[in-house]
């Protein structure tokens, strides 16, 4: 089981071993937290994609790329649904921290720093999204020793540490 904390920041800055990309079914960057990551490490990225991921990745999976410029060792990539188009399937977002985690373990990762994926422009519940992101790290059964879930935001870092310290 994971060490969870919430971290205030920039996620494109954490100094470990892999960051989760909340990236788009296309994976060709995009925007939001998939287009800072994209900018922040540089073409490496999107050609490793290009290259990985000839057709793209589907809702909830995940799959890993070179991090370019970026400080952590690798890009986890994972295709959160989107709720503001009425994809709503909860099981999705659960199966994206999940993905992501066993894709970490594949790369031998230790430290993790993940967004809140589709909390963003995919209008997925902010609490909900909280929710999720902390039940499903927490009850995982992975070799991740530490997980950050970052937010740049202080009001949402706030609501993730309150949510993190009443599951303790």
């Amino acid at each position: 089981m994971a060490d969870v904390i919430a971290v205030h920041g920039d996620l494109t800055e954490q100094r470990v071993d892999a960051i989760v990309n909340a990236a788009n079914n296309a994976m060709r960057g995009g925007g939001g937290v998939d287009g800072a990551i994209h900018r922040a490490g540089g073409p490496a990225i999107l050609g490793d994609c290009i290259a990985r991921f000839p057709y793209g990745l589907a809702t909830g999976d995940a799959g890993w790329t070179v991090s370019g410029e970026l400080p952590a060792t690798w890009v986890i990539h994972t295709v959160g649904p989107n709720h503001a188009a009425g994809e709503r399937d909860r099981s999705l977002l659960v199966s994206c921290y999940r993905r992501s985690l066993a894709v970490a373990d594949e790369l031998g990762v230790r430290t993790i720093a993940f967004p809140l994926v589709s909390a963003g422009v995919y209008g997925w519940p902010l609490d909900d999204a909280i929710a999720v992101a902390i039940e499903t790290i927490m009850d995982a059964d992975t070799r991740v020793e530490r997980a950050a879930i970052v937010a740049r935001d202080a009001a949402i870092f706030d609501r993730v540490e309150a949510a993190l310290e009443s599951r303790r």
